[in-house]
């Protein structure tokens, strides 16, 4: 990718992009996303980047740019500072915006209490760990 890229996905398709310090976004179907900013030097003091998620849902694992710099998702309603969380963004087609927190199984006891609290949907089957509202 370059600066001021554009990705979109189709109604069945869907995209996963690496970055060379470790982030990746991974995108669904009909969305779109740009990269305003990506500045990411191993050693360096001013690593920065800035992605615009203008529709569709995605999902940023982030990477070393988040622990060394200034990494930020933009979306319709925020600008999201990260730090090394991975957020998934859902953008409706009718402007809603949805947020929440993918966390690793045993990296948080917020989720174990949240989860042997919850009761089970009827008729699910496997689902991601999300934490809402953390």
């Amino acid at each position: 990718m370059y600066l001021r890229d554009v990705v979109r996905t189709g109604a069945d398709s869907r995209v996963s992009i690496n970055f060379s310090d470790g982030s990746s976004f991974n995108l669904l179907s009909n969305a779109r996303m740009a990269l305003d900013e990506y500045v990411y030097e191993p050693d360096g003091k001013s690593n920065a980047t800035f992605f615009n998620l203008a529709k569709g849902t995605a999902t940023f694992v982030a990477g070393q740019v988040a622990k060394s710099g200034d990494m930020k998702v933009d979306t319709p309603v925020a600008t999201m500072g990260i730090r090394g969380t991975t957020p998934h963004i859902e953008i409706a087609d009718d402007g809603a915006v949805r947020f929440s927190t993918l966390i690793e199984e045993g990296k948080s006891k917020l989720l174990k209490k949240r989860v042997t609290s919850a009761a089970p949907e009827q008729g699910s089957g496997p689902r991601p760990n999300i934490c809402r509202g953390c």
